[in-house]
């Protein structure tokens, strides 16, 4: 995919990637408390009530804050209940949150990858994503992980960083977060 194509190349391919996906996201919505303005503890605290857009999907969020940047995200997910005997699936995804280009480009392009996806090729590409994160800049060996991981690909210059590999998890711990409180409530009956 990118052969024949130098290290400083790359980097500045990459850096093109992120910055054009944080400038424009996929997924944002607003619908977050202002973390903000002064009542923003007391908003936190109260009970968010979700519907979902479909009566056979269960629906829920979760808020993701990085301290060492100040990135705060809330991602919320609707998943089918699997009632028709199709697999469990992200029906919705959306998110709303601040910080880094960093962060909101990781946010945008794993929205990109996983809506619409089975839960379970969602969480398979989480799972890729976190190996991409651990390999400090060596990168994944795994064509197929590498072609499934599509323009997420581009953080492999990000994981060189300690310090920003949080920026660009922090999108996707909140999807997995919400997923499992999703499917907790399909596993209970709603």
């Amino acid at each position: 995919m990118y052969d024949g194509m130098s290290n400083a190349e790359l980097e500045q391919m990459y850096q093109e990637v992120i910055l054009e996906a944080s400038k424009a996201p996929h997924g944002k919505e607003h619908f977050a408390a202002d973390i903000t303005s002064s009542g923003a503890e007391n908003a936190q605290s109260a009970t968010v009530t979700l519907n979902a857009e479909h009566e056979y999907c269960v629906t829920a969020q979760s808020h993701q804050f990085n301290p060492t940047c100040g990135d705060e995200v809330t991602v919320r997910v609707e998943l089918s209940d699997g009632s028709n005997g199709a697999p469990i699936s992200i029906e919705k995804l959306a998110w709303d949150g601040q910080g880094c280009s960093i962060s909101q480009a990781s946010l945008s392009i794993m929205y990109d990858l996983v809506h619409g996806k089975s839960l379970d090729e969602a969480m398979e590409l989480f799972r890729t994503f976190h190996k991409l994160m651990e390999s400090r800049g060596a990168g994944l060996s795994d064509e197929k992980e590498i072609e499934a991981l599509d323009d997420a690909i581009v953080f492999q210059g990000v994981s060189k960083y300690p310090m920003r590999i949080k920026c660009a998890l922090l999108g996707w711990e909140g999807l997995k977060d919400s997923a499992a409180q999703a499917l907790t409530r399909i596993d209970s009956g709603k």
